[in-house]
């Protein structure tokens, strides 16, 4: 991600998600809080979250929302990492909701958005 620029820094890398990991309760979240969302301890690990899950909902964006300047219509949809324990809100490659389903192995990846911007979305595995 050199010569370009993440739509947010601190949410991803090239390998996967960044979030936080509890260091009371162990449990994970994203995006990554100083405080755990889980039992509210101030100990929480940078981590990066697993880069193959399930996809659990998803549906397309046709209209482009206020502020968005990306290319749709695009994937929108949920994508449980069972490794880690959480459901993520994500950005999908597939943007035609027919061909996917529930259960779909989706896998972590990034993508361009606009001219010098990427951002994350799965794609099917």
């Amino acid at each position: 991600m050199s010569d370009v620029e993440p739509v947010q820094p601190g949410l991803f890398c090239e390998a996967g998600l960044l979030g936080g990991e509890c260091g009371a309760c162990g449990r994970r979240h994203f995006p990554r809080a100083t405080i755990c969302p889980w039992c509210g301890h101030g100990e929480v690990a940078e981590v990066t979250l697993s880069s193959e899950g399930t996809l659990w909902g998803w549906t397309a964006v046709n209209a482009a929302p206020p502020g968005y300047d990306g290319p749709v219509p695009y994937g929108f949809g949920v994508v449980e990492l069972p490794a880690d324990g959480i459901q993520v809100v994500t950005r999908l490659v597939e943007s035609d909701p027919s061909v996917l389903a529930v259960g779909t192995v989706m896998r972590f990846r990034v993508v361009p958005l606009t001219p010098g911007t990427v951002t994350w979305a799965f794609e099917r595995a």
